[in-house]
């Protein structure tokens, strides 16, 4: 059985902390705001595999309001879900992703967030699309505000 979740995630920036996306650091830009480290990619991911298993989502298994996920990487996050997505009998077929964002340009490190998010889904890089678009300055991202992201994943579970 094919199943399909999608998953959204938005952060304002922050200009104190380092910006990771996809498991990626992107120098030379300013960071996002949030409990864990913010990765907006990770986050839209993990809410897209628990969609797909009718699992929740991201602030149900790792609530904002619990000081244990202060900081914390969110490759913990997808680890989560994948090893829920395990226990279904499921494997990641293929993830696409849609990075919206004014600034910065992130077409220089979207293998690298190609290659990070493959290893964290335990599937080869050709079933990984990561894209950036921008807004045309409009709305809070085109004011850049923050960054918005899209994923969407399809799971194929086992009997």
């Amino acid at each position: 059985m094919i199943r399909v979740g999608q998953g959204f995630d938005v952060h304002p920036f922050d200009a104190s902390r380092p910006l990771i996306l996809g498991g990626v650091n992107i120098p030379d830009a300013p960071g996002l705001q949030g409990h864990s480290d913010a990765d907006a990619v990770l986050h839209a991911l993990t809410d897209a595999i628990l969609g797909a298993i009718s699992a929740g989502d991201i602030g149900t298994h790792f609530p904002s309001t619990d000081e244990k996920w202060r900081h914390a990487g969110s490759s913990a996050f997808v680890n989560h879900a994948m090893d829920l997505l395990k226990k279904s009998n499921g494997t990641v077929s293929n993830t696409d992703i849609t990075i919206i964002a004014q600034k910065p340009r992130l077409a220089a490190y979207r293998t690298d967030m190609e290659q990070s998010i493959a290893r964290l889904l335990r599937v080869s890089r050709e079933q990984v699309s990561v894209k950036a678009t921008t807004t045309d300055h409009l709305g809070f991202v085109g004011r850049e505000e923050g960054i918005c992201v899209l994923a969407i994943v399809a799971v194929e579970i086992s009997a």
